[in-house]
């Protein structure tokens, strides 16, 4: 009679035993293969997948390896149910805490991915909002394997926990909407970046630099001085202009000339403000044309791109041509039109004359 062990022989004990060293050793085989393998051709791409799959890998605990070689050696024994129950127990644990490391793995590769990008930027503002939502995923990931151990391992009814998490959440929520809405707000400005720290931004009244933008409110550094702090989710409410990422201005300025200018003058008036307006740098001349007649001059509408979203140096080039003009006006016996209006007077009692007053005088 052969010899036995807990209800098996020694010889099925011996070939489990070396199966599971087999089992063993090619897994941890395997997995160094695939690391350098996987890691040497990952190396030469620049898709950010291959590189995560081998951090996966690399992830894989040795001790895992080793209970599942176990596992698979031994299966093959003859146990008694309730062992055999507390021995698949063991099993899904151990795959469902690897399974746990592995999402975690994951969730920590892409956070760290993305803020190697965004330190050269200096955006400390989203680099500390994708740490805290990193270590906030890592926490749910966590808490969804512990309830499903709960389920599959040990048989208990999470649904009715569920449902009062959800309950208690729905409560919640409804208690801290608004906080909740500039969470949710700042997460949007995170990933979609209608404007980074440092950029001028213009809401509303409110023109100014970005200082901070943190989890519920933005502050802006206003053009007057002072810090405006603005809720996330008005924010996103409300027309926003990025000044700095406007890589040129249009600029379109009126003359208002009078109307006892001859034609000819008024016909060369056009090409002198494109000579004006071309002589600036750096500008592109769009057009310039004598547009309407007002009720006391003739308008010459001049429209032209400074090729640098700079407001200081827009203003010097307005300033530069606004003299120019003044300057070949004189030369020229231009003169620019005021706001006035002729009254004609007649009737028995009045005389042929014409008084040319401003409007406000007029009767």
């Amino acid at each position: 009679m052969a010899l036995q062990f807990l209800d098996n022989t020694l010889r099925v004990w011996l070939t489990g035993a070396l199966t599971a060293a087999i089992v063993f050793i090619v897994a941890l085989l395997v997995r160094r293969v695939l690391v350098s393998r996987l890691g040497a051709l990952a190396a030469k791409t620049t898709n950010q997948i291959d590189d995560m799959i081998v951090d996966l890998i690399r992830e894989t605990r040795t001790w895992v390896l080793f209970v599942v070689a176990l596992f698979i050696g031994f299966a093959q024994l003859t146990m008694s149910a309730r062992a055999a129950t507390y021995f698949q127990s063991a099993a899904k644990l151990v795959v469902l805490w690897q399974a746990a490391v592995w999402a975690a793995a994951a969730v920590g590769f892409w956070v760290k991915y993305y803020l190697e990008h965004r330190t050269a930027t200096h955006d400390r503002a989203s680099i500390a909002m994708i740490s805290a939502m990193g270590v906030g995923a890592k926490v749910v990931l966590w808490v969804m394997i512990g309830l499903t151990a709960l389920q599959t391992v040990f048989g208990l009814a999470v649904a009715p926990l569920i449902t009062g998490l959800g309950v208690g959440g729905i409560a919640i929520a409804l208690a801290v909407q608004n906080v909740l809405g500039d969470v949710l707000a700042a997460l949007a400005i995170v990933f979609d970046k209608p404007f980074d720290v440092g950029d001028t931004i213009g809401v509303d009244n409110i023109v100014g630099v970005v200082e901070h933008i943190g989890l519920k409110t933005t502050r802006i550094r206003s053009v007057n001085g002072e810090q405006v702090i603005v809720g996330n989710a008005d924010l996103l409410k409300s027309r926003l202009r990025n000044l700095r990422r406007m890589y040129q201005r249009r600029v379109v300025f009126n003359l208002d000339i009078t109307f006892n200018t001859p034609p000819d003058v008024l016909e060369r008036i056009p090409r002198v403000v494109e000579q004006i307006v071309t002589s600036q740098k750096p500008v592109q001349f769009d057009r310039s044309h004598i547009s309407s007649f007002g009720e006391s001059a003739i308008r010459v509408e001049t429209v032209y791109f400074v090729l640098d979203p700079d407001f200081k140096k827009y203003m010097d080039i307005q300033q530069a041509i606004n003299l120019e003009i003044l300057r070949r006006f004189a030369s020229d016996n231009v003169s620019f039109a005021f706001p006035s209006r002729t009254v004609y007077h007649e009737g028995p009692l009045a005389k042929d004359v014409a008084i040319t007053q401003p409007p406000e005088l007029s009767s």
